[in-house]
């Protein structure tokens, strides 16, 4: 916290998104810099939606007893016209010994108070959920930095590959990372670190494809294969996903655990079967079934190239689903 004063403190701070992972730590990073300026700063936490104005002249007003104070207003996007209007107004001159820390969702509820604190000069923190893969790369990338380390472009890809998107999870493995190794994190780092995580990776592969999420069974697989997972069980997996939905499918809707027996499946099977059975046609069943033999065939005949029957595998699969008979 080397270098911060009370000059360099916010008088405002906007953090804006709906990722509550960023927001918590965007909030715990100022309230340490507040207490690095002032071991006694008092900090208050306050929900939008209940606050009435009344209120506000308090909690902004001067402390009789001097000091730093911090509030914190969560969910900004709920505050009522009334309380908008009272803060907007504070906003154009705050107090310099008070920071006002807005959570907003940054949606369309509430927006006139997010621009409005923009407009008087506030400070926005990012928030936001990260949409695309490039940003969960960055992330990652970010995080171990953050740590003291380094990573490298394809081993955040192998983490991501490893962990999935939750950022809570990717920020955990990324700590757990950095607290095992020396901190120079390869993509060798991350295969060796979760070689443990793909006894189940064929049939992550076979649900993301039997969902038609073509990005997920493809990350799926290439993370398998990348760890040194035999192509044989890939197929095989692929093969009973598609069994297991057309033979929960033809079996109509009923009570999994009444099905068990009939079917010879735990009832749990049966279940996320039903869940994925969603949108598929007996005609598109019977194409994926061609798909995965065609696969199965190639697999284990000793096909030239096996990654590839089993990308083809997930594309056809999934091109059945959406297409139904073709």
């Amino acid at each position: 916290m080397g270098g911060v004063t009370a000059a360099s403190l916010a008088p405002i701070l906007l953090v804006l998104g709906d990722e509550e992972l960023l927001a918590t730590r965007a909030v715990t990073e100022a309230v340490a810099k507040a207490r690095s300026v002032d071991p006694d700063v008092d900090v208050r936490e306050y929900q939008a939606g209940a606050l009435v104005v009344g209120e506000i002249a308090e909690m902004l007003s001067p402390s009789l007893f001097g000091g730093r104070r911090v509030l914190v207003l969560r969910a900004g996007q709920d505050a009522r016209k009334d309380l908008v209007a009272a803060l907007l107004a504070y906003a154009k001159n705050p107090d310099p010994d008070v920071q006002l820390i807005v959570l907003h969702l940054g949606g369309a509820k509430g927006k006139a108070f997010a621009d409005g604190l923009k407009a008087a000069g506030a400070t926005v923190v990012p928030a936001a959920k990260l949409k695309g893969h490039r940003d969960r790369v960055a992330f990652v990338r970010d995080e171990i930095r953050r740590a003291g380390g380094k990573c490298t472009d394809d081993a955040a890809e192998a983490l991501i590959a490893a962990v999935g998107n939750d950022m809570r999870e990717l920020a955990a493995a990324c700590s757990q990372l950095m607290a095992d190794t020396d901190g120079r994190i390869g993509a060798d780092t991350v295969s060796r670190y979760y070689r443990g995580r793909v006894e189940v990776t064929g049939f992550t592969v076979a649900d993301a494809a039997m969902v038609g999420d073509v990005p997920a069974a493809l990350e799926a697989l290439r993370w398998a294969l990348h760890v040194g997972v035999d192509p044989v069980p890939i197929a095989d997996a692929i093969a009973d996903g598609v069994r297991t939905v057309a033979r929960v499918a033809a079996a109509g809707r009923g009570d999994p655990f009444q099905l068990a027996s009939t079917l010879g499946m735990p009832a749990w099977k049966i279940r996320s079967a039903q869940q994925r059975a969603r949108g598929w046609t007996p005609e598109g069943l019977v194409e994926a079934m061609r798909a995965a033999a065609e696969c199965n065939a190639a697999v284990k005949g000793g096909s030239d190239d096996r990654a590839y029957a089993l990308e083809r595998a997930v594309f056809s699969v999934a091109a059945a689903r959406q297409g139904g008979a073709r």
